[in-house]
């Protein structure tokens, strides 16, 4: 079964959360032939592509119970959805400007029964709220990205890392990054060995404060 793949590296799930990932794969499959979202390919590799990518956030930063965390552009609800079934004590906001990737959103969550994610169509930056984190996968240059989060990060750290964004990328990411000495890269391929993650990482750039 594709789900055995997150049991591997993630071994101290409950048998509840062990269900909410196994039961994702016949919710996409389902919602995606009625609203397409995901590629045929990477519908048939939901575990790998979009699941435990997703997850290797999760091997990078751990969040607190009552923690608040944004997924801009989630898509079909990655990387929001599977972090949110891992930390099940944290508050997860996804946000799509596109209407039909939301509702497919609201229909997982509603099918997986779990109350520890919003989902709304809209901007970012015609959302409200401050959060400990903003998560997301590549949907647009960390500039642009930094640009339209401006403002959504909240000042005072619930975490041992300061807050601020986690974003997954692929590639060589030094021009891109080339602004923000303060960013770190962490490579996936150092906690997964599958091949797809050979160039995969995880994006942290600490919020900078004035004062």
């Amino acid at each position: 079964m594709q789900a055995d793949l997150i049991f591997k590296y993630f071994t101290t799930l409950s048998e509840q959360q062990k269900e909410h990932f196994r039961a994702l794969e016949a919710l996409y499959q389902d919602w995606n032939a009625k609203i397409n979202v995901v590629s045929r390919k990477d519908i048939d590799e939901l575990y790998l592509r979009h699941v435990l990518h997703s997850l290797g956030i999760a091997k990078i930063q751990q969040f607190n119970e009552g923690s608040e965390i944004l997924d801009v552009g989630t898509g079909g609800g990655f990387p929001g959805i599977p972090l949110a079934i891992l930390f099940p004590e944290v508050k997860f906001t996804l946000v799509d400007a596109i209407g039909k990737k939301i509702k497919v959103v609201q229909e997982v969550v509603e099918g997986l029964k779990i109350d520890n994610v919003t989902a709304h169509h809209s901007r970012v930056e015609d959302l409200d709220g401050h959060y400990d984190f903003i998560i997301s996968r590549a949907v647009a240059a960390m500039p642009t990205f930094v640009r339209w989060t401006k403002g959504k990060i909240k000042k005072d750290s619930a975490h041992e890392r300061k807050n601020g964004i986690l974003y997954l990328k692929g590639g060589d990411l030094s021009e891109e990054l080339k602004d923000y000495q303060t960013a770190q890269i962490f490579d996936l391929r150092e906690y997964f060995s599958e091949d797809f993650f050979e160039t995969k990482k995880v994006v942290y750039l600490p919020q900078k404060f004035k004062g």
